[in-house]
């Protein structure tokens, strides 16, 4: 009993440090499962069980929408916070809503609170872990209020009502609760509301996502097979050496139950020691003509057992199974299926998971379409590829001395030179990849000379190119290609828009000007009708420096239009769009960016951005999150992997953000640069990065261009109803501009979440 008053104490300490919250929140009793975190910990909490739980009696004056405010500090790496009433039934899941946690910010949603409610409970994490409950705030509002923000949510991100306007939706609401004859509208907008708030995570609940979703029935296989113009044979090689028997009859059997039918399996004994082996692979090719197995005399490794398999091969496509891997029972279909829709294909590429020793299946990696700079940095691609197999005997099949990134090693020389449109990838999880002791996919670390491996092999890759190296990644099994700058560095302009705000403004210009290593650079300030007359006499001093000029633009704010400007006045042949409230880190960060910005192929080039508190702001942008775009991996810690790593890795990006960005001068007046009459504040740099795109570049992102971004804290934040009216009409240009562009990201994965910026599993 003691716990629970010191708990309920410095709970109520913390709440009422700020007047804005209210009694409801600070009359919270602990419940169940939390106890006061060590004196050494940066939190106040603990849940010492998966379900923490606070309860309160309703104080509130009336029932109604409430704008409630969470911010709950953890150290839990996914979690989130539920909030139930109990109307004379107890607390139920029907009566309950969900607020998915944000990294270092308040998450704000509008709850309906039940007539009758008695008490609340708060749960406010969903694991066990330390945290602070630092506000727990209801604010009542009025249904006008509510509404606009509701109907808002709705479109942008519940597939029910995609292109409609926010003024449309009460009618759509009506004809859906007609369709479901049990329900009312006031239902209907309640469940699907709440559907735009479900957080499903990777790590959590992979397997109740796989048993949510359709799968193939007889007739839909046996109606696919019929409508096949094609049946090409499939190769499947398997190199064995001592396995365990078990994993080895799985791998095999796995095959043999393949839904299509016309595949051939060549396995290569690599001279397994263990007499059970030969045996067994015996045993199955006697119960199966299409099992072919050769059996080496002598031990070879890797790359010459898959040779010795590639020679028995008399498939049209070659698929790749290591000895303990199994493949999805879908998996050739679903490949046939794609070779007939896509005729020209000569690589295909899947999605794939892990399976522990037990056969749980876990750590599924969704994957992006055709990213070859991401390629360059790990071989994303990996299991289940399935190529040509005219074109690997061309290349020379599997090269002795790439041992451990072999298929990293094939991969990359396969697709060298290939157009992107002979590159297929199927977002569907068909390849099972064996998680044991040993094993890259327990962990990449587990065999070091992989990463030699692959790193001789992405250096072979680009030994065409003058002056480049390669580096290895911060993550086993990760590289870093480093371009050279060009022989005469190109001048950079860096263009940045301001208005009054000297306090923003001189740490981001003395920060470009002494914290950049790169030379030949120009600084153009673009000034906004600043009228501080401290702003303007800093513009005054720093203009004396001869990389600074400052540029006059007297009319109302129009981010895109200020840009332009600057990009005429522009004497450089790379322009960078940089925002006033960002300071450089690294010296290197600029040489980093025109390494890339210099390439004929790439367009916009992105980097690296931290909130001061050293989360993510940025790291590429995501199409489609929040009804137009999203932050990749926003509020992650400064060193995290992120998703499969990709945070320590160079990679495509359909966008990235105007805040800072390269790009070359030509290609910017190519594309017309930024919207000036229909995107003046927001989204101008994710349609310019679309046109970009459009044009035939490719757009990257870089983790080695650092910068800190105070983001919006000279222009403020959409907080006034006619800032949120504009940004509102300006997403609805962007989804009628690009229509279902916008939702169908190539450097992203259908399974992926539209709703959060983390890379959790997508609601079914």
């Amino acid at each position: 009993m003691r716990v629970r008053q010191v708990v309920r104490k410095v709970l109520v300490a913390l709440l009422n440090r700020s007047p804005l919250v209210r009694n409801v929140a600070a009359d919270l009793e602990p419940l169940a499962q939390v106890e006061l975190a060590s004196i050494a910990s940066n939190h106040h909490l603990v849940a010492v069980g998966p379900d923490p739980q606070f309860i309160t009696r309703n104080r509130l004056m009336k029932s109604g929408f409430y704008m409630v405010e969470v911010n709950v500090p953890t150290n839990a790496t996914s979690a989130v916070a539920k909030l139930y009433f109990d109307t004379g039934e107890g607390f139920t899941e029907a009566c309950s809503c969900v607020f998915p946690l944000k990294r270092g910010r308040l998450t704000k949603r509008l709850v309906k609170v039940p007539k009758g409610t008695r008490r609340f409970r708060f749960d406010p994490i969903d694991c066990t872990g330390e945290f602070s409950l630092a506000r727990l705030r209801f604010a009542w509002a009025p249904w006008r209020f509510a509404s606009k923000r509701i109907y808002q949510r709705l479109v942008n991100l519940h597939p029910a009502y995609k292109g409609l306007k926010p003024s449309k939706v009460p009618a759509r609401l009506e004809e859906l609760a007609r369709e479901k004859s049990t329900a009312s509208s006031d239902d209907v907008l309640s469940q699907h509301y709440e559907q735009t708030f479900a957080k499903t995570s990777s790590t959590l609940d992979y397997n109740e996502w796989l048993a949510a979703r359709d799968q193939m029935s007889k007739m839909e296989r046996k109606a696919l097979l019929d409508s096949m113009v094609k049946r090409p044979l499939f190769s499947v090689l398997v190199p064995v050496y001592n396995p365990t028997i078990a994993f080895l009859e799985l791998a095999i059997e796995s095959v043999l139950y393949q839904t299509y039918p016309n595949w051939q399996l060549c396995i290569a004994n690599d001279a397994s020691t263990d007499p059970e082996v030969r045996r067994v692979l015996d045993d199955y090719a006697a119960l199966d003509t299409r099992i072919n197995v050769v059996h080496r005399s002598v031990n070879g490794h890797i790359s010459i057992a898959s040779n010795s398999a590639l020679e028995i091969a008399e498939g049209d496509f070659i698929s790749l199974l290591d000895h303990d891997d199994e493949l999805a029972a879908d998996a050739l279909l679903w490949v046939a299926k794609a070779l007939n829709e896509h005729p020209d294909a000569l690589l295909v590429y899947s999605d794939e998971d892990k399976l522990d020793e037990f056969g749980q299946r876990f750590d599924p990696h969704f994957k992006p379409d055709w990213n070859p700079e991401l390629l360059f940095g790990q071989n994303y691609i990996s299991h289940l590829g399935v190529y040509q197999t005219e074109r690997i005997r061309q290349i020379g099949g599997f090269r002795e001395g790439f041992e451990g990134s072999q298929d990293h090693d094939l991969v990359l020389r396969f697709a060298n030179g290939l157009d992107e449109r002979y590159i297929v990838h199927i977002p569907e999880v068909l390849y099972h990849w064996r998680s044991l002791e040993g094993s890259t996919a327990r962990a990449s670390g587990e065999k070091l000379y992989t990463t030699q491996a692959g790193l001789n092999a992405v250096s072979e890759a680009v030994s065409n190119i003058p002056g480049v190296s390669v580096l290895e990644g911060p993550v086993p099994n990760t590289y870093r290609v480093k371009y050279p700058l060009p022989e005469m560095p190109p001048m950079v302009s860096l263009l940045i828009p301001t208005r009054d705000g000297v306090d923003i403004l001189k740490p981001c210009v003395d920060a470009l000007l002494s914290r950049t290593d790169y030379s030949n650079f120009e600084v153009l300030i673009l000034d906004n009708q600043s009228s501080c007359e401290q702003t303007l006499q800093y513009m005054a001093e720093v203009s004396e420096d001869p990389r600074v000029r400052v540029l006059r633009w007297d009319f109302p704010f129009n981010y895109s239009a200020i840009n332009n400007f600057g990009a005429e006045q522009a004497r450089g042949e790379i322009i960078g769009l940089v925002n006033n409230d960002v300071e450089p880190i690294n010296a290197d960060w600029l040489c980093e960016m025109v390494r890339h910005a210099a390439r004929p192929e790439i367009g916009c080039v992105g980097a690296k951005l931290y909130y001061p508190n050293n989360t993510i702001q940025h790291a590429g942008v995501v199409l489609g999150i929040g009804g137009v775009a999203g932050h990749s991996h926003k509020y992650f810690d400064r060193y995290a992997d992120g998703y499969f790593s990709r945070l320590h890795l160079v990679h495509n990006m359909s966008a990235v953000t105007g805040a800072c960005l390269l790009v070359r001068k030509p290609v910017f007046v190519e594309v017309g640069g930024l919207d000036e009459d229909n995107l003046a504040i927001a989204f101008n740099d994710v349609d310019f990065c679309l046109k970009v795109r459009e044009a035939g570049y490719r757009n990257l992102w870089t983790p080695f261009a650092e910068a800190y971004h105070h983001e919006s804290v000279s222009r403020g934040a959409d907080d006034t109803p006619e800032k949120r009216d504009r940004h509102n009409g300006e997403a609805d240009y962007m989804r009628k501009r690009w229509g279902d562009v916008l939702f169908i990201d190539p450097a992203y994965n259908s399974n992926l979440t539209l709703i959060h910026e983390d890379f959790s599993l997508r609601p079914l």
